[in-house]
Parts: structure tokens; C-alpha cells; sequence
């Protein structure tokens, strides 16, 4: 059994000042989506309520760096997003380990946050 099948969807978040950068992968599909989410309450609010009628109040799966805890606190009360902090270094690492140029840059850092939760739930140890 695959447990990345209990989510709808994984979404990897790269939290900026001003808008956060996502990374969304489904279970039946191995395409990405990216998009741009505006750090403002209302745009939270809308994307989280577009998720729960796009994945039909299923689980789904967000990844994000432990140190956002103003976007972590505003996720927790939605009750179908199943969160997963990483740690920041855990991410650096990791980036390091993939990009030896060490590029990095917002999309890329969401696709890895991303990368690092579907890890998890292959092995089926979430955190």
C-alpha cells in the first residue's frame, strides 16, 4: 500500500514575505503544479476553501519549513490539511545534496519541500 494514497494531494509551501510559493502533486498523476498564493489572510482563507471543494474535504498533505509558524498557525484550522514542519536545515541539505550550484530559488525550494513529504510517505513514517 502506498500511503501517499491517503492524501488527495501533497503541496509543498516556500514561505516568502509576500507570497508563498507552491508546489502540488496528486497521487493519480505525476505532473506539478506551481502557483503563487498572495500573504494575505483573505488569499489563505480562499485557496484553503478551493482545496477542500477541489479534493472534497480529503487529507491533504503540506510541507513547509518549521520556522513559518504564522502560515503554520494560520494553516492549523483546517482540519483536512494534514501539516508536516520540516526544519530549515533539513531543507538546506537537502538543496545542497540536489544543487551543487547551490541555485536556489522559491518554485525550486517548494518542489523539494514537496519532494521530502512524498520521501515520508513512502516510507510510511509520517512525521
Amino acid at each position: 500500500m502506498n500511503p501517499f494514497s491517503e492524501y488527495a494531494a501533497i503541496i509543498g509551501i516556500d514561505w516568502a514575505d509576500r507570497k508563498h510559493d507552491l508546489c502540488l502533486k496528486t497521487p493519480d498523476d505525476d505532473s506539478l503544479e506551481y502557483s503563487v498564493l498572495e500573504h494575505k489572510p483573505e488569499a489563505i482563507e480562499d485557496w484553503a476553501n478551493e482545496l477542500r471543494v477541489r479534493f472534497e474535504g480529503k487529507p491533504v498533505a503540506i510541507c513547509i519549513e518549521s520556522r513559518k509558524v504564522p502560515l503554520i498557525h494560520a494553516l492549523l484550522k483546517y482540519d483536512f490539511l494534514v501539516l508536516f514542519p520540516v526544519n530549515p536545515q533539513t531543507l538546506c541539505r537537502y538543496r545542497r545534496a540536489l544543487t551543487p550550484s547551490r541555485a536556489k530559488d522559491d518554485p525550486s525550494d517548494a518542489r523539494l519541500l514537496l519532494d521530502l513529504v512524498f520521501g515520508v510517505c513512502q516510507q510510511s513514517c509520517p512525521i
